[in-house]
This record gives structure tokens, C-alpha cells and sequence, in this order.
């Protein structure tokens, strides 16, 4: 539960801050209706054996109480409300359920009890059946555009194009309202006069909103725009013959995760520096170095956020920046990260973790925000990535929305208040994700999700995507987004769905953990889908301590605990080797995919599988096959792994020998089976000067430095206070050392050392295996148990053995099942960039493989 309670305190430290426009309290509504027959009442609430009533606009309907409260059905679909509600019957048509549902309802009964009613399971039972069949947003036939929203509980709906306003017809099967207009529409400005109900403001009200379909918008989203994503206006020259990569089953995918500004903003040799035309900046130092990457190996960069958030000024002209000189300002000082702060809420950088329309391209990315232009340019990002041999991932935010309510950036709430939010019992909304928690559990949420993902897909050629805080969506809605990317193919569609790839945070928390509304997509829930969770596990094996520890000292398998402490507190010797032994155990079950059932002998002797492995309370192998988990030791949460090894390792520690370490980090994820993800630039010791939530610190803290002669982030300052001032004491003095800046020697030799890596995990077969049952075949971990070395993993995959050395010192690994069998060193690291990987060597004679120290080698059967 601590661990729970600490993810969900880190998830608000990713996400925007407040909005600006805060809504007013919203009344509590305890009852929820939830099919057009019944009501849930608290049995809390009132004494059951006094009459009931729902009051509306025109009177009130009488309720009955149900014997035995909810059905068996009603449970199973609403199993939070199972046990600690009444069910009361309302005797009412159809028709006269949908009127009342357009004003304000009250539950009460006559001994004085009142509040307010949760409606989206009466909306769903009425209208849902018809409505997740309509075609929403902008529609085109034959050049003519059909303009639909569903707004079942407005009174009217009007649109609003350009200069005047359009009556809409509503059909009361789907609540969805319509309009067609002629060829003349196309490209004008639209938005919606919504006249209905808002509980947040207790009156009737008139919202003037943009389309929740919108395909294009204007200049900071004060408009959509009827736009027609088959234009050929907005298709780039060769978009429609565009050839893509091969694609690359997920569970062989190495991935780079990528922020469109970070790319380069910085980069001098880009001609549209933070933008999506960088992307074919084929020449630019950024490109050159993500085509070395696909080279090697790496099939996808994954885009952080692209879609329209709330946070950033679309207009350059309209974009703050910093007023001081920042590079003349000392490495270790705090005046860089309060300059940087005072204009964040108005530069142009933000993570993105704020969604205000889900399928549109971010226009502070573009040259032109102001129209659709923006379509065009995010094409041509695609293509770029492609002809670098790269295929594209996107960053989906579907979990939350940047407001609701009332607030002016509250799209969804203000068309059909009290809907897509996700309730809590009293009615207000959830923010466990600290944002306003969206609810796609309810039918048209779901729908939402499903037709913006293939919209991405057919009008993007998006060829994967990764959802935030996935587990708060139910594992239904993920399958169904899968079903849906499934049913396109290249004939119809341009697009062969089943080659898209789909991964997430399966994190579990939150009003919905455990399961207690549905079936979440957890880790655990997702293992056998082919939808691949993240996986922390060996993430924090890897680096050492957690990513919420006050002390940012601890050190893990990666970072020198128990072979090169750092003098931090950690407990006893025998209490250090204790704990990197259990590291090596949970990163031997990474190395397999995170499968649970996996058998292998672990640091104590005994025989186990992944799932009996402890992790913080929970089976550290969830998978049921590989590319069920995926590996990562760094991404954009959290610091980047440069600084958590700045904070972990000995500070006497020389850059040479933390780029090393850099190296072997990266390579239990690289070579564990299954797909993994990294940070882009972490192969170049990519800082952000020890910021452990960049969300908002702006360009002079997150962008990349491509050319090494650059720096790589490290020394540009205290991070910002919000959210580092605690770690502030253990910052400063690492900052203030000149020698921990790694220069171009170790950077270099890094990314060339694991792009080797790279070769040889996408070149030999025995990675990227298929099933569980080819992994037991075919990996081992000879010399696990009781005599294990501290702080060196050996692997057998197939015809290599691999020996993971995080140590400082040479090691010998001596696996009797070896002898006589000639080994040699893999022909990518003989002839690669490492001098120092090319002293290992192999003994025949006795299975010894020697390896130098701080080096992962890899040896391949004769």
C-alpha cells in the first residue's frame, strides 16, 4: 500500500499543474443511476423504509426498493457498488427518463434527505447502443461535411461556423446531434453552443465548445475546423506510397523514447529546431545519430505527447523565455532553475501529460498552429522517422483530461457534464492521476479512445502507441482498441493494424486498484495479451533504491552496492550483498521477459520461479510470454539514469568508468527478452543536471545534446525547486565538480558501446524469443545460487553466454557445463568500439569466461 500511495504521489509530479481557472466545488451526488430501472442508493444514506424519489425539472418519479438489492448482473458490472448499496426500481418511460435527465435530478426522501445523482450508466443503458455505432466529428461525403457530437443530456445544440449559427438536428435513439452542410464549409471555424444542465455551475448554462472530434484547430484551440484528413492539400509528396520498415514484433523491439522539442531545440545543425520538421532534417546531428541507432538495431522512437495539450503557447510570438543569462551562472547554482521557473507557465516547453484534444497534432510543434497545416507537418515527421529506418510510436493520454467542469479547458464536461469524468461515491470527480480522471469504462469514453487510436493510425500511419497509466482504463477498452487496429489492412485502410504495437503503465492504484470497478490493465491483468506492460521491476534492480527514496544514494546492481559502496547509509555489508543478490534475482527474471513461470535457482539456492520472486510484496514475474513486460532502466520519469548513477556511484568515481556503468545498465534492458525502451540520448549520458521531474523546467534543462563538444546537461544548475529542493544538499556539491562532467571520450565510447550491444541483440536469435516455453529452453543462468559472485550475472541464450560484470574489478566465471566447448568473444565486440571488452577471454580447458570489470561481454559458441 506505501508503494501504492508513493506511485500515485510521483504520477501528480508528472503531470501540469492546476489549471488556472479552477471550478467551483462540485455538489456531492451520492446516488447513481445506473440503468433506465434503478437506482443505487447508499444504504448509508437515509432510512430505506421511508419513500424514495428522483425529482426533476417536471416533478418526481416514486421509487420501489428492491429486495435484495442489486442483481447478480448489476453487481458484475458495478462491483464497487455490490455490497454497500440499496437498489431502489423507478416506474417511468423511456421517454420521460430522457427529458429528465436534460435539467437537474435530486435523489431525496421525505424524512429530508437530498443530494445529487451520477448518471452515466442510465446514459449508457438509454443511448449507448446507438450511439458507440455513429460516426462523430467531422464527416466528408462526396466533399460534403457532416458535422456530429453526441450531447445526449443538451436541451439544444447549435453550431457555430465562422460568423453564424446553424441549427442541429438530435436523434433521440443515439442523443447524438447532426448537421450537413455544403462544400463551402470546409475549412471554417467551428464550435458547439451547448445548452444543458452543468451541476459544477448549478444552472442551466449555454457551453461554446470546441469539437471533442475536432480533426483540426485553430491557433491555442479556440476553434476546430471542418477538415477533411483526406485532403491532398495535407498529404506530403510520397505520403500515400510512404514504405515504412519492416515492422518488428513487439516482443523483438528496441525503442527509443523521444520529446519532439528535446530532439532539437538545441541542435544547431536543424533547420526547424523543436519542431516536427526536424524530423527531416536528414543532415542534422539529431538525425545522423537516430539513423546510427536504427542501424543498430532500434526499430521505434516513441513520441512523448504530440496530441493538442493545454499548457504551451501554440504562437512563437506568444512564448516567454528565460530572462537571464543561464550559461554564465554556476554549475551548482540555484539562480538558473529560478529564472527557468518564473516564465514555465508561459514558455514553449511542457511534457504534454495534459490533453485537450485527443486527435489533433500539438500545434506549438508546426510553423502554423492556426490551421491545419499541422496535419501536414506531423506527416512529415512520420516520413522523416521512416526514411531514417525508423518506425513511429505515440504517447497516448486517454486516463485523464486537463480540467473538467465548468473550467474554460474542460472540452468533454462541458458537452455532456458528469460523463466521461470518472465519479467518486460523493459524486466529485477522481484525480488520483492528479488531473480530472476521465472514465472509459462508460461506453462512449470508450469509444473515444478506440476511434482516436485509429484515427492515428489510418490518417498518421501511427505504428504503435503507449498509454499512460494504463491500468486505469479497463483491460476490455485495451483489447478493444487492439480488436479495432486488428481490423484494419493495407487494401482499406493503407495500414496493416496488426502490425501496431501497444504497450503501457500498468501501474495499480488509484479508485480503481484491485480491481474494485473492473478489470484493470494491470500487469498482471495484461500478461498473455501481447500488449506489454512496463516493468519496474528490474528497473530498480538495475539502478538501486526507488524512485521515491529521500536519499537519492541508494545504490543497486548498476550502481555499485555492496562491490563499490558509496558510504551512504545502507545498512551492514552482509546487508548490501544480501540485497544485490535479491537484485540479481529480480534482474535474472527481467533478463527473461518477467515471465512467472520461468523456473531457475535463485541467490539462496533454491528453485523458483519469476512469480515466486518478491518485488516489494508483489511476484516479481508477472509475463505469460515474452513481450508481455518491457525492460527499461531510464525514461523520461524519474532522473535519467547519467543522474541517478551521479547520485549512486562513489562521487571519486571517473567519468570513464560511470560511462562504463552506463553501459552495463542499459544492457540488462537491451539484452533482456521481450522489447525495451530507452531515454533518447542516454547512450550520449544524456542529464538534465539531476532534475528528477523535468516536466516543466524547459528547454535549458531537457533538451539533448547531440554534439558532445556541447556538454551533455550535466552542471547547468540546481534543478528546480518544486521538486527536487530536498535533494538540493546531495545536488549540489556532484554539480560543482568539474571532473564528474564526462567530456567526449566517454560519451562517444559509450553510444558506441551500446550500439554494439544493440547489434548483437537484434542480430542473434536467441533474443526475441516467442513463447515461455522457448525462453526455459533456450536461457539459463548457470551460476546462480548460493556461490554467485556479487555484482556479476552469467546468461546462457542459446549459443552465447553473457556476463553482466558491474563490478570494478575482473571476474572470473568458471561454468563447469562449458568445459571443453570453445567460446569466443562475439565477433560485433572484437571487432567493435570497446578496447576494454576485447581483453576478455575464454578457457576452454576449464569454462572460464573472464571479464573485465564494469563490462558486459558477450561470448558466442564456435
Amino acid at each position: 500500500m506505501k508503494r501504492l500511495l508513493a506511485l500515485a504521489a510521483a504520477t501528480c509530479l508528472l503531470l501540469p499543474a492546476a489549471p488556472a481557472h479552477a471550478a467551483p466545488a462540485q455538489p456531492k451526488a451520492t446516488v447513481q443511476w445506473i440503468d433506465h430501472r434503478t437506482l443505487a442508493w447508499p444504504k448509508t444514506l437515509g432510512n430505506p423504509t421511508h419513500p424514495h424519489h428522483l425529482r426533476h425539472d417536471s416533478g418526481r418519479f416514486t421509487l420501489t426498493q428492491q429486495p435484495g438489492g442489486l442483481n447478480p448482473a448489476q453487481r458484475a458490472k458495478y462491483p464497487h457498488l455490490a455490497t454497500g448499496y440499496d437498489a431502489f426500481r423507478i416506474d417511468a418511460r423511456e421517454e420521460e427518463e430522457r427529458t429528465a435527465l436534460t435539467g437537474r435530478l435530486t435523489a431525496e426522501t421525505d424524512d429530508g434527505i437530498e443530494t445529487g445523482v451520477q448518471i452515466p450508466g442510465v446514459l449508457d443503458d438509454l443511448y449507448a447502443a446507438s450511439a458507440t455505432k455513429a460516426h462523430l466529428g467531422p464527416i466528408f461525403r462526396n466533399g460534403r461535411p457532416t458535422l456530429s457530437v453526441w450531447a445526449p443530456t443538451a436541451r439544444n445544440v447549435s453550431l457555430e461556423l465562422a460568423d453564424r449559427t446553424v441549427p442541429m438536428h438530435r436523434d433521440d435513439a443515439s442523443g447524438v446531434w447532426s448537421v450537413t452542410g455544403p462544400r463551402q464549409w470546409t475549412g471554417k471555424p467551428y464550435r458547439y453552443a451547448v445548452t444543458v444542465w452543468a451541476p459544477a455551475a448549478g444552472e442551466v448554462v449555454t457551453n461554446h465548445v470546441t469539437d471533442p472530434y475536432s480533426t483540426a484547430l485553430t491557433a491555442d484551440s479556440e476553434s476546430s475546423l471542418v477538415t477533411d484528413l483526406a485532403d491532398p492539400a495535407l498529404a506530403p509528396p510520397g505520403w500515400q506510397g510512404l514504405r515504412k520498415p519492416k515492422p518488428v514484433p513487439l516482443r523483438q523491439a528496441q525503442i527509443q523514447e523521444l520529446h519532439v522539442r528535446d530532439f532539437s531545440v538545441a541542435d544547431r545543425t536543424s533547420r526547424h529546431p523543436g519542431g516536427y520538421l526536424a524530423f527531416t532534417d536528414q543532415d542534422s546531428d539529431g538525425m545522423r545519430h537516430l539513423k546510427q541507432l536504427a542501424d543498430a538495431g532500434t526499430s521505434y522512437v516513441h513520441l512523448l505527447p504530440v496530441f493538442d495539450f493545454a499548457t504551451v503557447p501554440e504562437r512563437s510570438a506568444d512564448q516567454a523565455v528565460p530572462g537571464c543569462d543561464l550559461a554564465a551562472l554556476p554549475a551548482d547554482s540555484e539562480q538558473q532553475q529560478a529564472c527557468v521557473a518564473r516564465t514555465a507557465a508561459r514558455d514553449a516547453y511542457n511534457w504534454g501529460y495534459d490533453p485537450l484534444h485527443y486527435t489533433v497534432p500539438e500545434g506549438s510543434y508546426t510553423s502554423d498552429p492556426a490551421g491545419p497545416l499541422r496535419t501536414r507537418e506531423f506527416r512529415q515527421m512520420v516520413q522523416g522517422l521512416a526514411h531514417a529506418g525508423l518506425r513511429t510510436v505515440m504517447d497516448v493520454v486517454y486516463n485523464h483530461t486537463a480540467a473538467s467542469g465548468q473550467d474554460p479547458r474542460s472540452v468533454l464536461d462541458r458537452i455532456v457534464p458528469g460523463y466521461y469524468q470518472r465519479l467518486l461515491d460523493d459524486g466529485t470527480v477522481a484525480t488520483s492521476t492528479c488531473c480530472a480522471n476521465t472514465a472509459p469504462e462508460h461506453a462512449m469514453m470508450g469509444k473515444l479512445v478506440v476511434d482516436s487510436v485509429v484515427t492515428w493510425a489510418r490518417q498518421y500511419k501511427v505504428d504503435g502507441f503507449r498509454f499512460d497509466l494504463m491500468g486505469h482504463h479497463p483491460k476490455a477498452n485495451i483489447l478493444a482498441v487492439r480488436h479495432a487496429l486488428d481490423a484494419l489492412t493495407v487494401a482499406e485502410d493503407g495500414v496493416d493494424g496488426r502490425s501496431i504495437v501497444l504497450y503501457g503503465e500498468g501501474w495499480n492504484f488509484g479508485e480503481v486498484a484491485n480491481d474494485v470497478r473492473f478489470v484493470q490493465a494491470t500487469q498482471r491483468n495484461m500478461a498473455g495479451t501481447g500488449i506489454a506492460t512496463f516493468s519496474d521491476r528490474s528497473r530498480d534492480a538495475i539502478r538501486g533504491g526507488g524512485p521515491f527514496d529521500e536519499d537519492p544514494r541508494g545504490q543497486g546492481f548498476a550502481s555499485g552496492l555492496f562491490t563499490d559502496p558509496n558510504g551512504a547509509p545502507q545498512g551492514t555489508p552482509g546487508e548490501q550483498r544480501a540485497r544485490l543478490l535479491h537484485d540479481q534475482d529480480l534482474i535474472k527474471v527481467g533478463l527473461t521477459g518477467n515471465l512467472a513461470p520461468y523456473r531457475f535457482t535463485d541467490s539462496a539456492g533454491r528453485s523458483v520461479r519469476g512469480a515466486d520472486v518478491d518485488y516489494n510484496g508483489s511476484p516479481a514475474g508477472y509475463a505469460a510470454a515474452p513481450g508481455d513486460a518491457l525492460s527499461y532502466a531510464d525514461a523520461h520519469d524519474n532522473e535519467t539514469l547519467f543522474d541517478a548513477l551521479a547520485y549512486k556511484l562513489p562521487q571519486g568515481t571517473p567519468p570513464a568508468d560511470r560511462a562504463r556503468m552506463q553501459v552495463v545498465a542499459m544492457a540488462t534492458a537491451a539484452l533482456s527478452q521481450g522489447p525495451a525502451l530507452s531515454q533518447a540520448g542516454t547512450d550520449l549520458l544524456r542529464s538534465k543536471s539531476l532534475d528528477r521531474n523535468s516536466y516543466d523546467s524547459g528547454d535549458w534543462f531537457n533538451a539533448i545534446h547531440w554534439n558532445c563538444a556541447d556538454g551533455n546537461g550535466f552542471g547547468r544548475g540546481l534543478p528546480p525547486a518544486s521538486d527536487n529542493a530536498a535533494k538540493w544538499p546531495y545536488a549540489r556539491p556532484l554539480l560543482a565538480d568539474a571532473a564528474l562532467r564526462p567530456g567526449c571520450g566517454p560519451t562517444t565510447a559509450a553510444s558506441a558501446a551500446y550500439r554494439d550491444l544493440l547489434r548483437i541483440r537484434t542480430g542473434e536469435k536467441a533474443f526475441g524469443l516467442a513463447t515461455a516455453d522457448a525462453v526455459q529452453a533456450a536461457v539459463s543462468f548457470p551460476l546462480s545460487g548460493k556461490d554467485e559472485t556479487p555484482g556479476v550475472i552469467t546468461m546462457r541464450a542459446g549459443e552465447l553466454t553473457v556476463v553482466f560484470n558491474a563490478t570494478p574489478n575482473r571476474q572470473e566465471q568458471r561454468v563447469p557445463g562449458a568445459a571443453g566447448t570453445g567460446y569466443a568473444l562475439h565477433p560485433v565486440q572484437a571487432a567493435g568500439s570497446d578496447p576494454v571488452v576485447k581483453s576478455a577471454s575464454y578457457a576452454a580447458d576449464s569454462g572460464t569466461f573472464s571479464v573485465p570489470g564494469r563490462t558486459v561481454a558477450v561470448f558466442k559458441r564456435r
